[in-house]
């Protein structure tokens, strides 16, 4: 029996419960197979990125971005000052070879083939130094309708040391739950919490713990990628030598025809999205949120308004279609949010001069931004 590998098309491709049926009607060459596996069977592949350019794309940035992290331009791993900036947000905005990095042909033909639509990069990240971050899911930070058309790319951009604070995962997770906040009984619209992944790291370890997994250290070579599912448990490792760089970029990949939004502060059963406006990398534009090939604001503006034959609905399925038309509660600034802090851990924000506050309450609490250092 041949499985026609369109049957499931709301879900990943390299996560279909028939991949074992379908995988070799992909026409995947030799490496990208090898890739397909493993991103199906351990939630993520390592490659080495498809760019000629690539080292000298690195030494380009590093240089560039060397003096926001207070690091000697001619020798990025020197520190010049204290700087409290670990990270920049799409630098891709202002800097060709990071856009170039994220937009890479080889690699957007790669995810088109393993998810089964076409990828849209639209977000980087790019560090001088391990985060340290603690296991999380990115689908509570990214996540999509249907879910899992989302991914990283994480790129070494030196030779990481070990002391360094390695990235660090758990293999198989990516198959785990995606845990909700309807599944540890928490209202997702106007939570208070300066990380929108706190809530949920409790059943992350009680997950690791039941399944007896261990993470993994990637000492990874520069120029070397670690593509990742959306549900992989991922973060940095300690680092033991706080004197080391581990110099990366970070490019984050929606999927064409979904519903693009952040369900740390969502909830889903009452049709109450926090939906995210998201850029292409590639092209510049704006990428419109879809639902099976139609326009999401257009399908919420008809359930809002029935037909003139319709009867007017009742119950639930009534307020269910008012709370979607109406526009999100007020959002007020946490007791404890820091603006300093904020600037701080939000470079974007503060490069482009925006009032901290009128961000947070804009953008930053529905895209799970941090506001305290603590």
């Amino acid at each position: 029996m041949t499985i026609d590998p369109k049957l499931l098309p709301g879900i990943p491709l390299i996560e279909s419960p028939i991949y074992a049926g379908i995988v070799d009607q992909l026409g995947l060459t030799d490496d990208e197979r090898r890739v397909a596996d493993s991103l199906h069977e351990r939630g993520y592949a390592v490659i080495d990125f498809p760019d000629p350019e690539v080292l000298d794309r690195i030494d380009r940035i590093k240089r560039r971005l060397a003096p926001r992290f207070g690091l000697d331009p001619e020798d990025p791993a020197r520190r010049l000052r204290e700087a409290s900036v670990r990270r920049v947000q799409d630098a891709w905005l202002e800097d060709e070879d990071v856009r170039a990095i994220a937009a890479n042909p080889t690699v957007l033909a790669l995810l088109g083939k393993l998810y089964g639509r076409r990828p849209i990069p639209f977000q980087t990240l790019n560090f001088p130094v391990g985060t340290e971050q603690k296991l999380h899911s990115d689908s509570n930070h990214f996540s999509s309708l249907p879910e899992r058309f989302m991914c990283g790319v994480w790129l070494a951009m030196e030779d990481v040391h070990p002391d360094a604070g390695p990235l660090t995962y758990a293999p198989g997770s990516h198959k785990w739950p995606i845990i909700s906040n309807l599944m540890i009984g928490r209202r997702g619209r106007g939570g208070q919490t300066h990380s929108a992944q706190a809530p949920f790291e409790a059943a992350w370890d009680a997950l690791l713990e039941i399944h007896g997994s261990e993470s993994e250290l990637l000492i990874a070579k520069k120029g070397q990628a670690l593509i990742w599912a959306a549900n992989l448990l991922h973060g940095g490792s300690f680092q033991n030598d706080k004197s080391l760089t581990r110099w990366s970029q970070v490019t984050h990949y929606y999927f064409e025809d979904c519903i693009y939004y952040t369900p740390a502060f969502s909830d889903e059963a009452v049709g109450d999205l926090a939906v995210r406006s998201i850029t292409d990398v590639v092209t510049g534009d704006k990428v419109e949120n879809r639902y099976l090939g139609q326009a999401a604001e257009a399908l919420l503006q008809r359930s809002s308004a029935p037909a003139e034959d319709e009867p007017e609905p009742s119950g639930w399925w009534q307020r269910r279609r008012k709370r979607a038309s109406a526009p999100p509660p007020t959002i007020t600034l946490p007791p404890d949010f820091d603006a300093k802090a904020y600037l701080e851990l939000n470079p974007d924000v503060a490069a482009a001069g925006i009032d901290p506050a009128a961000h947070y309450l804009r953008y930053g609490f529905s895209e799970g931004r941090a506001y305290r250092t603590d």
